[in-house]
């Protein structure tokens, strides 16, 4: 629940982008590069802040993490301006790296044979905040405003301060060293290790998709042929469930030593899912089917990418997942500002052929791995 809420404060912006570019006065070019703030923050914290989980008790380091947040999103709610605004943004992002510190504690807390689902399990809460995000910020913001919604975040993440404080496991004495060498080894990781590059491309690609569509539909919902109001825009983060799913089955996948299979196959749904988003430009049913198969392509290959790149350090957990998910949100980030710019270059057609192109680039370095594969340290029980 903790994981879901505080991952939830990147998308409160994407149902009501259209609200706000006109209370700022901006088009949608402009309007969109908010995503990409969120982003951008978010990277930037899971690089300066996400590896002091291996340095710090994680109790604590949640807390206060979550106090900052609070912080954030209180700058959000009173913004004058869209600088401002994005500015804040960042902030927000940093301060969601909370649940990425939380993972890789329940990963050290979960047998060996089980961490897989452990995972998948968190990342249920998490897919769980972030559909019902967009759904609770489009209500709020028809009820009342889009700022509304980060006055009733800031307050939930003091609830969610306190609650943790309380409830999460007392660690022991954690291994000491300088910040700068614990920030400068998570990015010596990447060139350490090659499974860790591999995952991170796959991890980076997927999200670029779905950063693609989240950044521009609600351009689509809210012009023609649709006309859809913030509220209704808002549950179509509903139709995501699906990857729900897709995170269990994923994990259950890699527990088995069928990585691989659920690489591909993700890869594969990515691009097929694009597809259908085209149609949906003037079909309801494809636009619900192609964001259906989307949500599952992706969340299927991040389980399997996380299951994987846990078991490679056991002792620098939180270095490795901070390492893949800078190159996760750089994926994203990339895919947003992308995206921004070929809806208003070329419509949604422009969106749809960008994220497409996103998609098979993750299935082209898998085809290239099962051709000629590189030889690499073995990872006991998952199919590299």
């Amino acid at each position: 629940m903790a994981t879901g809420a505080v991952v939830a404060n990147l998308y409160y912006a994407q149902p009501v982008l259209h609200q706000m570019a006109h209370d700022f006065h901006s088009g949608s070019g402009p309007a969109s590069l908010i995503i990409t703030c969120t982003q951008i923050g978010y990277a930037a914290g899971l690089l300066l802040v996400v590896p002091l989980g291996d340095l710090y008790a994680r109790r604590t380091l949640v807390s206060r993490i979550f106090g900052v947040a609070v912080l954030a999103l209180v700058a959000c709610a009173v913004a004058p301006s869209l600088w401002f605004f994005g500015l804040a943004s960042v902030a927000v992002g940093c301060a969601s790296v909370a649940g990425q510190v939380m993972i890789p504690f329940a990963a050290d807390l979960a047998p060996a044979e089980r961490r897989g689902r452990v995972v998948a399990h968190i990342m249920t809460g998490l897919l769980l905040g972030i559909l019902l995000a967009r759904t609770v910020s489009g209500a709020v913001a028809q009820l009342a405003g889009w700022r509304a919604i980060y006055w009733f975040s800031a307050a939930l993440m003091v609830l969610f301060a306190a609650v943790l404080w309380r409830t999460l496991p007392e660690e022991g004495p954690r291994p000491r060293q300088s910040y700068g060498a614990l920030v400068g080894s998570s990015l010596r990781l990447l060139a350490d290790e090659p499974i860790l590059r591999r995952r991170a491309w796959h991890g980076a690609c997927g999200f670029a998709c779905f950063s693609v569509l989240w950044t521009t539909i609600a351009f689509l919902l809210s012009g023609s042929p649709y006309h859809y109001t913030s509220g209704v825009i808002g549950l179509f983060g509903l139709v995501g469930a699906a990857g729900i799913v897709a995170a269990n089955l994923a994990g259950k996948l890699a527990d088995a030593d069928r990585a691989l299979v659920s690489t591909v196959v993700a890869g594969v749904l990515l691009i097929g899912s694009f597809g259908l988003l085209w149609l949906g430009h003037t079909s309801l049913a494809a636009l619900i089917g192609g964001i259906i198969v989307l949500d599952i392509g992706t969340q299927g290959m991040q389980i399997t990418n996380q299951a994987i790149i846990y078991a490679l350090r056991p002792d620098a957990r939180s270095r490795i997942n901070s390492a893949y998910m800078v190159c996760y949100f750089v994926g994203g980030a990339t895919g947003s500002v992308l995206a921004g710019i070929a809806y208003a270059s070329h419509g949604w057609s422009g969106t749809c052929l960008l994220g497409a192109c996103f998609g098979l680039l993750t299935v082209t370095m898998s085809v290239y791995d099962r051709i000629r594969p590189t030889q690499i340290r073995p990872v006991p029980a998952y199919n590299v």
